[in-house]
C-alpha cells in the first residue's frame, strides 16, 4: 500500500477522439498544499472529475489515502472534501442551515452534528455569519463557508477545484490564509487546481498541466531555478523572426519569437546586454530582464506563452 495521500499511475482520459489526459503519474504526500497548475484545456477539470469520484477511470490506477478509486471509491468519499468551482450554497438558508444541511449529508444528528458545524464554523471565521442567508454573504465569505462544508466530517484530503474563481484579490489572500490554517492545525493534505500563476506560487509543490500531459512537477523555487536564468524580452519595430535569427548568433540559448516580442533565458544575462546592443541596438526598441517566473517555466517547457494557450482552449 502506498504512503502516499494521492498515488496516480499511467492515467489516461479520452473524450471521444480528443485526450484530456495523457499517461500521468504522480504522487502527492500527506500534508502538504498541492497545485494543478495549466491553462484551461490543460487536463485540470478532468483530473478534478476524476479524484473527487464524479468520472470513473478509464486507464491506470490512482489510490488515495491508501483505497483503489477503481473498486473502493465509497471508501475514499467517505475521507475526502469537496469544494467545487461552482457555489454550492443555497443561498436561501442561513449559514447554519447550509451546515446542518451537510451535517445530514454525512449522517450527523444532534449534539455530534451541532458540535461539528459550529467547530468549522469558528474555524472559518463564520460564526458570527451564522444566522445570515448565503445570498447575504460577499464572495469570500461563501467560499469559507464552503471550506467549513467541506471539513464539516474531518476529512483526510480536502480537493479544490479554482477555489479564488470570482475572488478580489483580498478575499483570495484570505483564502489562503485558511488553507495554510487548516493545513497547520488538522495535517490535512490540500490539492487544487488553478490557472492563476500567482496563486500557484503558494504551494508546497506544483505540477504543471498542458494538453493533458504533466510537463513540470517540483517546489516553485525549483521550477523557476530550472528555467536556468534570468528572461530577457526584446521588442523590436522590424522583423522579429529577423531579429531573432540574429540574436541566436549571440547567445548560446534558444531565442523564441512570441506574441511579436523575441525572448530568451541566460544565466549571464547583464553581461549580454552591451553586446546585444552593440551588434543590434539600432533594431531594438526595449530590451527587459526578469527573475524566472513559474510563465517562464510554462514556455520553457511547452515553447508556448502561458497566457495565450489560457484564452485559446476550454477546459
Amino acid at each position: 500500500m502506498s504512503s502516499a495521500a494521492i498515488s496516480i499511475e499511467n492515467v489516461s482520459y479520452d473524450y471521444g477522439t480528443r485526450r484530456a489526459l495523457n499517461d500521468l503519474s504522480l504522487a502527492i504526500e500527506p500534508g502538504e498544499i498541492f497545485v494543478f497548475l495549466g491553462p484551461n484545456g490543460g487536463g485540470k477539470t478532468t483530473l478534478f472529475r476524476l479524484l473527487s469520484t464524479l468520472a470513473p477511470l478509464q486507464t491506470g490506477q490512482v489510490d488515495i489515502l491508501g483505497f483503489d478509486l477503481a473498486t473502493e471509491r465509497d471508501q475514499v468519499r467517505r475521507r475526502i472534501g469537496v469544494v467545487f468551482q461552482s457555489p454550492s450554497l443555497d443561498k436561501k438558508l442561513t449559514v447554519a442551515e447550509n451546515m446542518r444541511q451537510q451535517s445530514a449529508l454525512y449522517g450527523l444528528s444532534g449534539a455530534a452534528a451541532k458540535d461539528a458545524e459550529e467547530r468549522m464554523m469558528r474555524q472559518l471565521g463564520v460564526m458570527d455569519r451564522a444566522s445570515d442567508l448565503a445570498e447575504q454573504l460577499s464572495g469570500g465569505l461563501r467560499r469559507r463557508v464552503e471550506l467549513a462544508k467541506g471539513m464539516i466530517h474531518r476529512p483526510r484530503l480536502l480537493l479544490l477545484d479554482e477555489p479564488s474563481t470570482g475572488l478580489d484579490p483580498g478575499a483570495r489572500s484570505s483564502l489562503w490564509e485558511y488553507l495554510q490554517r487548516i493545513k497547520a492545525e488538522q495535517g490535512v493534505t490540500i490539492v487544487l487546481t488553478t490557472h492563476l500563476l500567482e496563486e500557484a506560487e503558494k504551494a508546497d509543490r506544483i505540477a504543471i498541466l498542458d494538453q493533458g500531459t504533466l510537463v513540470a512537477l517540483d517546489n516553485p523555487t525549483a521550477l523557476k531555478a530550472s528555467v536556468g536564468g534570468d528572461s530577457v524580452t526584446i521588442t523590436t519595430r522590424g522583423d522579429a523572426e529577423g531579429l531573432a535569427t540574429a540574436l541566436r548568433e549571440i547567445v548560446s540559448q534558444e531565442v523564441r519569437v512570441m506574441d511579436g516580442a523575441v525572448r530568451f533565458e541566460a544565466t549571464d544575462a547583464s553581461q549580454l546586454a552591451p553586446k546585444i546592443m552593440q551588434s543590434l541596438g539600432e533594431r531594438i526598441e526595449s530590451i527587459t530582464f526578469g527573475k524566472p517566473t513559474l510563465e517562464d517555466v510554462f514556455i520553457d517547457k511547452t515553447g508556448r506563452q502561458y497566457w495565450r494557450e489560457e484564452a485559446a482552449h476550454g477546459e
